[in-house]
């Protein structure tokens, strides 16, 4: 633990390798599957809102088997607040540029100057808040396929969590600086990261399932009389 404490502090992610039983993974990934036919939520290439559509996953996030790797980083008190799907298929085989997470879910538009800008996402309010609560925050993806170099994995600079908000130009220097870092996870498997690590994602060569289920943990309330849109623990 205190390796893996020591990697999200130094590089902003870890890859624990089948962390979940095969059995309860090939549940959960056969649960997805009509939500995948339809992709509701609004989201290219996955699915939003998946606490509400999937309950199955809101008992994943709050259970033992995951919030062990969460509270060691965030404290006993964390809590999820968001849950997302995603999959690369012959139907949505996309890709994302270098870039920090830097949006979470609240309950309602409140004014609040810190934060901003806002927007609506499968109808759910959804803002840019101070760099300090992203600092607080931890994502687990758990990979319900093996994922290697052809399933077009997550591509992470390593230490880049560690510098707030990053411009484009300062993501173009780190670049050109740091050798990035693919992110292969087998079946079962999780890759636990801060949302502020830069990350980027390129087409699968070999078109099949890359699925992930990617739940985000908060260790505070929100300041401004906002509210998680979600917080489950």
């Amino acid at each position: 633990m205190d390796e893996f404490r020591q990697l999200i502090e130094q590089h902003g992610f870890a890859i624990l390798p089948a962390a979940l039983p095969t059995e309860a993974v090939d549940a959960l990934a056969a649960s997805t599957e009509p939500l995948l036919e339809n992709r509701p939520g609004g989201l290219y290439g996955g699915v939003r809102d998946l606490f509400n559509l999937l309950p199955a996953v809101k008992t994943l996030a709050c259970s033992a088997a995951v919030r062990s790797w969460v509270e060691p980083i965030l404290g006993p008190n964390c809590f999820a607040v968001r849950g997302l799907l995603f999959d690369k298929d012959s139907s949505s085989n996309w890709k994302v540029p270098y870039h920090q997470d830097l949006t979470i879910a609240v309950r309602r538009r409140l004014p609040a100057p810190q934060f901003g800008p806002w927007s609506i996402k499968a109808g759910v309010p959804h803002v840019q808040p101070p760099v300090d609560v992203l600092e607080r925050m931890l994502a687990v993806r758990i990979h319900l396929d093996d994922c290697g170099p052809e399933n077009g994995p997550l591509r992470v600079l390593p230490g880049s969590h560690r510098f707030g908000v990053l411009s484009a130009a300062e993501v173009g220097n780190w670049r050109s600086r740091v050798q990035e870092v693919s992110c292969h996870v087998s079946h079962g498997g999780l890759l636990v990261m801060r949302p502020l690590l830069l990350h980027a994602s390129s087409p699968a060569s070999r078109v099949s399932h890359r699925r992930v289920i990617h739940l985000e943990y908060a260790a505070a309330l929100l300041p401004e009389n906002l509210e998680w849109h979600e917080a489950l623990s």
